[in-house]
């Protein structure tokens, strides 16, 4: 997976370094000459990292932005995170953006014009990483703790395992409680007699080490 972020602080420097960890290729666009030598010095594996301004289309073109799977945004400055996700988005056609969000009462805005807004580094990361290994399972929100998850599933459209049963005949993962179900537009709380359905989006409370179980619990994959 191709990610390019915006930013050279310690929040992208931190998540540069996570994801080049873990085998994806990562640039980087930073705007201060010293903090591009910095990361030159100090990140793994010599990624591509250019100076410049990320709202600036030549640089986000110089980055790659127009093959990376993933652009994220994780400067200080909000106006800029919007503006550069925006760019990515509109110019380059990026399926995915996430972008830190410093104000909260920003990340609203954000979520409006289709970018992940995310206050937490260590989410960030998180949600690019699972969406990229587990498929249809997408964590919302890790709590604080560390080991637990609020995490979101889809049924399948086809050959559902679980269609048509009721949540108290599931056979689920220890620690994993079903919360609610999306169903179209309606939004339903979960009881022991609550039967589930093709395309239902399953929110769904779990220890993080289980998440692949219950997928598999939930969708039969």
């Amino acid at each position: 997976m191709y990610v390019v972020v915006n930013g050279g602080g310690k929040v992208a420097s931190y998540l540069a370094r996570t994801l080049l960890e873990r085998g994806h290729a990562v640039a980087l666009i930073e705007k201060r000459e010293d903090v591009v030598r910095k990361l030159s010095s100090e990140l793994p594996g010599g990624p591509l990292i250019i100076q410049g301004d990320g709202c600036d289309a030549a640089y986000q073109e110089d980055a790659g932005v127009s093959r990376a799977d993933v652009f994220v945004a994780a400067t200080g400055d909000d106006d800029d995170n919007l503006v550069s996700c925006q760019l990515a988005k509109v110019a380059f056609g990026v399926p995915r953006t996430v972008s830190r969000v410093n104000n909260p009462k920003n990340e609203r805005i954000f979520n409006a014009l289709g970018i992940e807004a995310i206050s937490s580094t260590s989410i960030i990361s998180r949600m690019i990483e699972e969406e990229a290994t587990i498929g249809d399972i997408r964590t919302l929100t890790s709590l604080r703790r560390g080991n637990m998850a609020i995490v979101e599933i889809e049924l399948p459209t086809d050959r559902c395992v679980v269609c048509g049963k009721k949540v108290a005949e599931l056979k689920l993962p220890v620690d994993c409680i079903l919360v609610a179900l999306i169903r179209r537009d309606e939004v339903i709380t979960v009881h022991g007699d609550t039967e589930l359905d093709a395309g239902d989006v399953v929110i769904a409370f779990t220890k993080t080490e289980h998440e692949a179980k219950l997928k598999r619990a939930l969708t039969g994959v």
